[in-house]
């Protein structure tokens, strides 16, 4: 297959610039689906160092997603910890989706790739350690806000539908933008206001 400058092969620096890379393209391209031989154009290591790694292009995809998600899941975490009104809590956490979203606009879309085309054990895997801990701790934020009197009640599963589905349909709006205002540049300054506006959008609306 296509290869490239593979001087940096069998370091744990060329793993990782692998998994920075296939990130890279895939922001770029508004894409998940990216082939071996353009990962190994763009990173200049040999692409049969993706089987040395990760055994297959799927074990690459994983191996990324397992690295995004590590660090929603730790903030999500810290977030239930923390000492702050649920209004507050809810806020800080609407405002770190946006942001994950910003920065890897893909992350949901490759989620869902993946337990799509992986086998039902594979699937479940991958819902439990990425899906599930987000409902669970909607319930959580949710239940915290309804037993404190500012929240109304919502079913979770939905309510995680309606944020996640928000950020990932305005983070791979890229075309919509193009052709329908006078800018296709997600940057920091439109991050920032659909940061507020998705945030006061969604927390307004279950506020009692």
């Amino acid at each position: 297959m296509a290869g490239g400058n593979d001087k940096a092969a069998d370091t744990p620096a060329a793993r990782e610039q692998l998994l920075a890379t296939a990130s890279r393209l895939m922001r770029e391209g508004d894409t998940v689906d990216i082939s071996l031989s353009e990962l190994a154009q763009a990173s200049g290591l040999n692409s049969a160092l993706v089987k040395y790694y990760f055994g297959n292009k799927a074990g690459l995809l994983t191996a990324l997603l397992e690295r995004d998600f590590a660090s929603i899941i730790r903030a999500v975490e810290t977030l239930l910890g923390k000492e702050a009104d649920p209004e507050t809590k809810l806020r800080l956490h609407m405002s770190a989706v946006v942001n994950t979203f910003f920065k890897t606009p893909y992350i949901h879309r490759l989620l869902m790739k993946l337990v799509r085309e992986s086998a039902p054990e594979e699937g479940q895997r991958l819902a439990d350690a990425y899906l599930k801990p987000l409902m669970d701790a909607y319930e959580v934020l949710i239940g915290e806000g309804v037993a404190a009197g500012v929240f109304r009640p919502v079913d979770p599963q939905f309510f995680y539908f309606t944020v996640i589905g928000a950020a990932d349909r305005f983070f791979t709006a890229r075309y919509v933008l193009r052709y329908c205002t006078d800018t296709d540049v997600l940057d920091e300054a439109l991050r920032d206001q659909y940061r507020a506006h998705l945030n006061d959008f969604v927390v307004a609306g279950i506020l009692v």
